[in-house]
């Protein structure tokens, strides 16, 4: 089976250092059906109560979707969010990194649908589930 990738995991990796040097995650795979991401935690990303803060989950949730889009159109850096949605499942981990596993639904010309599976590393149970559309710019 051929790829259909347009940037291996390395090139993601240079790209987003280059272009978005603020992105939270670590790229762990760039895969032709999915992209995955892990985000240590720290105390930086807890809220009171000592769970992962939304802003943290959503975060890592942008990054791995621009990831699995970019991975299939190439070095877009002008591709954004238009549209995101996140419902919370269940109570994080703050002993255990976050991972963002995302994939896309429909790859058009301007638009992209994807969804991001959010879970605490090593556990079965997601804790966000994120639907999200990306605008693409006109090339």
């Amino acid at each position: 089976m051929t790829s259909s990738l347009k940037m291996t995991r390395e090139e993601m990796i240079t790209f987003l250092q280059q272009e978005f040097p603020q992105y939270v995650g670590e790229v762990c795979e760039v895969e032709d059906q999915y992209s995955l991401l892990r985000l240590p935690i720290n105390d930086s990303h807890l809220r009171p109560g000592g769970t992962v803060s939304g802003p943290t989950l959503m975060a890592l949730a942008d990054v791995a979707l621009y990831v699995a889009i970019l991975s299939k159109i190439g070095p877009v850096a002008l591709a954004v969010t238009t549209d995101f949605t996140i419902h919370f499942l269940n109570k994080p981990r703050a002993d255990r990194a976050i991972m963002a596993k995302a994939s896309l639904l429909k790859l058009g010309k301007r638009l992209v649908i994807g969804e991001v599976n959010l879970y605490s590393e090593g556990e079965a149970e997601s804790v966000a589930h994120v639907v999200a559309t990306y605008s693409i710019p006109p090339r």
